[in-house]
C-alpha cells in the first residue's frame, strides 16, 4: 500500500478505496460540533493588516436529509448494537444538531471497524462536548469488551471563566478491533518536582526507586497466595505480582530491599535514580504534550491543529514500523507527518481542497523526494470541470493552488471584492506587490469580468490580475485585458501583461501567470524540514 491523500467524502473513499482489514491504526479528529466556523490563516509578507482568513470548514450540524441518511445508513448496516444506541440517542436528544453529528459519526466508525485488522486500534480525539455519546457508539461498533481508555490530554493552563470550571483538556478514546491489538509501553521524563516517596538508599549510598511486589486481591492458586521469607500478602489482602524463584533470584542478586523496620519488601530499581533524566510510564492522563501556541515553530495556521508529538506518542504505542496509518479527517495533515516519520505508511483524508493543498505542501518540505499520490482532485481538464459544476468553492480554492496562489475571501457571497486569489512578488526586488487571482468556473464569461477584475486591480493598487477561466475568452475579452496596458520590472528589465487570462486547458498544458520574482515566503507556513536519519526513534 502506497502512501495516499484523498480528496472527498471519507464516507465514500472508505467504501471506494480502503479493504477489508487493511489498517492497523486509525487517528481521528473529527469536528466537535461546537458550532463554531473555523478559519485557516494565511500570512502575507507585508504584515499582519494584509492576512487573509479562508473559512476551512463550519463546525456545524444540523437535521436534514443527509442526516436521515446517515441514520438510515447505521439501521440498514447490520450492526444492530449500534443502532439500537443510535436509535435510543435520537429518542432522548431529538432531531437536533447533536443528533445529525451523531448520525455522521456513526456511519463512519462502522466503517473504520471494518477497515481495522484484528491487531489495530482506533483513537478518536473528541472534547467533552460530544464525548460521552461518541464512547456509547464506539462501545456499539466495537464492542465494550474492546474499550482501552479514555486518555485526557491537558492542552492548555487554567484560566478565567465566568460561571463555570475553565476547560482545560480534550478526550481521547482508545479502542481495538481485538484483544490481538499492538500496543508498546510508553515513557516520557517525568516532572522534576515530583520526587517520588518510593526512594530508598542502597548500600553504595546512592539513591534507587522501589516498586510493589505484590497484586490487589486474595487467591488460592499456587505459591502467589503463600508466605515468603516470613512475609505473608495474604494477610493484607494481597498476593505475590511474581513467583518465589523469581523474588528469590532478585533478592540474591540485593534487588529487592528489605525495611529494617519491618516492613512488607520491594522491588529496587537497577539504576540510580537521576532526578535530571527521570523516565515514567505514561498513563492515561498527558501533561507534558503542550499544545500549539502562537509562536509554535510547527504551527501552520490550520485552526484544529494538533502537536506532532502527541501523534508520534499514539502512534509509537499502537503501531509497527511499516505498519499503515489512516487518517479520515486529516486536516493539516499531523499525523500522516508523524506517521511518514516514526516509518510508517499512511493514508489521509479530507473533504476540502484547502487540506489537501496544505498537506501535499507540508509533507514535501518536511521530507523532500517524498513520494505519495493524490486521489480525487482535478487531474485532467474533464475532472476539472466536473469539480467547478459540483462544488464552486472548493474549484476555485483548487484553481488557485494550480497558479501557487494564496486563497483569499471565503464562501460569503462579495465577501471577497471579486478576490479569489494572491500571488505577492517583487518587482524591483525589494518592495513586495500583488497579483490579484480572479477564478470563474461558469460556463459562459464576459467582457464585464474582465471589467470587475481591472476595477478590483485599481482599487487594491495590484500592477498585475490574474483571470482563470474554465470557458474560453471571448475576443472581447482578449482586447480588453491587452487594454489594460503592461507592467515594466526594473529588476529583469522586462515587461508583463497587467491583466492575464488562462484557460483550464492552459493550466493543464503548464501555463503559469507570468509574473516576476514571485515571494515564496508568502501564503501557507512552510513545514520544517525532517531529519530523517532520526526516524523510527520513538519505539
Amino acid at each position: 500500500m502506497t502512501n495516499r491523500l484523498y480528496y472527498g467524502d471519507n464516507l465514500d473513499v472508505l467504501r471506494e478505496q480502503v479493504k477489508d482489514e487493511s489498517v492497523d491504526l486509525v487517528y481521528l479528529d473529527p469536528p466537535f460540533n461546537s458550532n463554531a466556523n473555523y478559519n485557516i490563516l494565511f500570512k502575507s509578507p507585508t504584515g499582519t493588516s494584509s492576512d487573509a482568513q479562508i473559512e476551512a470548514f463550519e463546525d456545524t450540524w444540523h437535521w436534514n436529509d443527509h442526516a436521515e441518511d446517515a441514520f438510515d445508513q447505521v439501521a440498514r448496516s447490520g450492526n444492530t448494537k449500534a443502532f439500537d444506541l443510535l436509535n435510543a440517542m435520537r429518542g432522548f436528544l431529538g432531531e437536533n444538531d447533536m443528533m445529525a453529528y451523531l448520525s455522521m459519526m456513526a456511519i463512519r466508525l462502522i466503517e473504520l471497524h471494518r477497515v481495522l485488522k484484528p491487531t489495530g486500534s482506533l483513537y478518536l480525539h473528541c472534547d467533552p462536548t460530544a464525548s460521552h455519546y461518541l464512547k456509547l457508539l464506539l462501545d456499539g461498533v466495537f464492542g465494550a469488551e474492546n474499550y482501552q481508555a479514555e486518555i485526557i490530554w491537558r492542552r492548555t493552563n487554567s484560566r478565567s471563566t465566568s460561571g463555570k470550571w475553565p476547560r482545560l483538556h480534550d478526550v481521547i478514546l482508545h479502542y481495538s478491533r481485538s484483544a490481538a491489538a499492538t500496543f508498546h509501553q510508553q515513557t516520557a521524563i517525568g516532572e522534576l518536582s515530583k520526587v517520588p516517596h518510593t526512594l530508598i538508599t542502597g548500600r553504595d549510598g546512592l539513591k534507587y526507586n522501589t516498586y510493589e511486589l505484590t497484586g490487589a486481591g486474595l487467591t488460592k492458586e499456587g505459591e502467589s497466595g503463600k508466605p515468603w521469607r516470613g512475609f505473608d500478602p495474604a494477610a493484607m489482602g494481597r498476593h505475590w505480582g511474581y513467583n518465589v524463584a523469581q523474588l528469590e533470584e532478585w533478592a540474591a542478586g540485593d534487588l529487592i530491599h528489605f525495611p529494617s523496620n519491618g516492613g512488607f519488601p520491594r522491588r529496587r530499581a537497577e539504576e540510580p535514580f537521576d532526578p535530571l533524566n527521570r523516565t515514567v510510564t505514561v498513563g492515561d492522563v498527558w501533561g507534558d504534550i503542550d499544545r500549539i501556541n502562537q509562536t509554535a515553530k510547527e504551527r501552520l495556521g490550520y485552526p484544529t491543529q494538533k502537536p506532532l508529538a502527541l501523534l508520534e506518542r499514539i502512534i509509537a504505542a499502537s503501531s509497527n514500523e511499516g505498519d499503515v496509518v489512516l487518517d479520515p479527517f486529516c486536516g493539516c495533515g499531523t499525523a500522516v507527518h508523524a506517521a511518514q516519520k516514526l516509518g510508517r505508511q499512511w493514508l489521509g483524508i479530507d473533504i476540502t481542497h484547502l487540506a489537501i493543498t496544505l498537506i501535499e505542501k507540508r509533507m514535501k518540505a518536511a521530507f523532500p523526494g517524498i513520494a505519495f499520490t493524490v486521489e480525487g482532485t482535478p487531474k485532467d481538464l474533464a475532472s476539472a470541470v466536473d469539480l467547478a459544476t459540483r462544488d464552486k468553492y472548493q474549484f476555485q480554492w483548487w484553481a488557485v493552488s494550480m497558479v501557487d496562489a494564496m486563497p483569499f475571501g471565503g464562501k460569503k457571497k462579495g465577501a471577497d471584492g471579486g478576490i479569489d486569489g494572491l500571488i505577492y512578488f517583487k518587482p524591483d526586488g525589494k518592495k513586495t506587490e500583488k497579483a490579484i487571482v480572479s477564478v470563474k468556473g461558469g460556463d459562459n464569461v464576459g467582457v464585464q469580468m474582465i471589467r470587475d477584475l481591472h476595477s478590483a486591480m485599481e482599487r487594491e493598487k495590484a500592477p498585475i490580475g490574474v483571470f482563470i477561466t474554465k470557458a474560453l475568452p471571448t475576443s472581447v475579452m482578449e482586447r480588453e485585458a491587452a487594454a489594460v496596458g503592461r507592467f515594466q520590472s526594473t529588476a529583469t528589465g522586462k515587461s508583463y501583461a497587467r491583466l492575464q487570462i488562462i484557460t483550464l486547458a492552459e493550466l493543464f498544458q503548464g501555463k503559469k501567470p507570468d509574473i516576476p520574482y514571485v515571494d515564496p515566503t508568502a501564503g501557507m507556513k512552510r513545514a520544517a524540514r525532517e531529519d530523517t536519519a532520526t526516524q523510527a526513534s520513538l519505539l
